[in-house]
């Protein structure tokens, strides 16, 4: 058992804020906030704090943000049990993720209606600290193109259907934070506009839209790609695509998952060079396997089979990956020869911001959540906090 403190003193590392490196510095947490940071040298008072010493070559960088997770540890937002996001809650840290969307997936309406029910009773009642904080709903799919349904269930796909959307929205307390939705079908922008209106992130995904249609996408309110490059029109010379879309209109943020399969490394290169690390952010997509051996699991009722770092359907398809976030940071920074500072902006600021959260998350700041991550020489995630509470080390 990690023992619980109120207040807590780390000191020692490099600390990355949003606008300087510290080094050898400290933060002091109390009542789930970050209090005070600085340099060591300007550190006077440690009375009544837990201190926790942290070699110099470690950094402290604020918690992940994982707007795009299925599942983990044999748990999925689709089994619609307090059990299933408590243990997502719970595993989450160790790969230094500190905040999520729990993520659906196309199945009968039914079954869509019981996961939102339940993730949204679980936001209003979860613990303060200590485990990942789950800050919304991401709801992708029913309303995606069939012929782009990857491992969504074709029988179940549906045309974006505002009534039904409005029905969802009331039984998830307005908890539901983003929606994958293919604009080019019929009612597609209908209910962009009506996401835009309401707050909602409206987010391009499982389409065959031309780049005509993104931007009138963008236009009705979309400013969200869901996992570019995966199940989606890609780039040609002649129809730039979605992907040309997302790489030409600055309006757009897309999400990326750096795990080497879904998306070759040179084409994540690519994807950095052009949208920079303003332009993206870093998803697992992960589903219940992520954390267990290889084997047959199930997302959405389909059987999957997890071998060698890859998930897939019976026909091959990928079905979502095994990726924790701490790995595709650090993948990011292979691929892509970005810094830390910049891969910071990929994993934490950009889903703050999406998310309209910056004021709490999403940065080391005196004032916001203690959602601290401490990263090893390696940049092997070594300790997390959650809310002012040692969640994983």
């Amino acid at each position: 058992m990690i023992p619980k403190y109120n207040s807590i003193l780390l000191k020692g590392m490099k600390i990355y804020t949003e606008d300087q490196t510290i080094e050898k510095g400290y933060i002091k947490v109390e009542n789930q906030k970050i209090m005070e940071m600085g340099s060591i040298a300007n550190l006077t008072n440690e009375d009544g704090l837990k201190v926790i010493e942290v070699p110099e070559y470690f950094h402290a960088v604020p918690g992940f943000i994982d707007v795009h997770i299925h599942g983990v540890n044999g748990a999925d937002t689709m089994d619609a049990t307090t059990e299933a996001i408590d243990t997502m809650a719970t595993s989450l840290p160790r790969e230094g993720t500190t905040s999520f969307l729990a993520t659906t997936m196309t199945q009968e309406a039914a079954k869509i209606e019981a996961a939102i029910v339940n993730a949204s009773n679980y936001i209003a009642s979860q613990p303060t600290n200590g485990v990942a904080e789950v800050v919304g709903i991401h709801l992708e799919g029913p309303f995606v193109n069939p012929k782009m349904a990857g491992a969504q269930p074709v029988q179940h796909i549906t045309e974006p259907d505002l009534t039904l959307f409005k029905k969802w929205e009331t039984l998830s307390n307005d908890t539901i934070r983003l929606v994958t939705i293919a604009p080019e079908q019929p009612g597609g922008l209908e209910l962009i506009r009506y996401l835009k209106e309401k707050g909602i992130i409206a987010s391009i995904g499982h389409t065959n839209a031309t780049y005509e249609d993104v931007g009138r996408a963008i236009e009705a309110g979309a400013n969200h790609v869901t996992h570019l490059f995966n199940q989606m029109r890609g780039l040609h010379h002649r129809e730039p695509g979605v992907v040309g879309a997302a790489f030409l209109r600055k309006e757009l943020v897309a999400e990326l998952i750096v795990d080497g399969i879904h998306v070759h490394p040179e084409m994540v290169k690519l994807a950095y060079l052009q949208k920079q690390s303003e332009g993206l952010i870093l998803i697992t997509d992960s589903m219940r396997a992520k954390c267990m051996k290889n084997g047959q699991y199930d997302l959405g009722g389909q059987e999957v089979t997890v071998k060698d770092g890859k998930a897939t359907l019976a026909d091959g398809t990928l079905a979502g990956s095994i990726l924790t976030l701490g790995h595709g940071v650090r993948n990011m920074m292979t691929y892509s020869g970005c810094s830390l500072h910049e891969v910071i902006k990929m994993a934490s600021v950009n889903p703050a911001k999406q998310l309209k959260m910056y004021d709490r998350k999403g940065s080391l700041t005196v004032g916001k959540d203690a959602d601290i991550v401490i990263l090893d020489k390696q940049m092997e995630v070594a300790m997390t906090i959650c809310r002012g509470e040692i969640a994983f080390e």
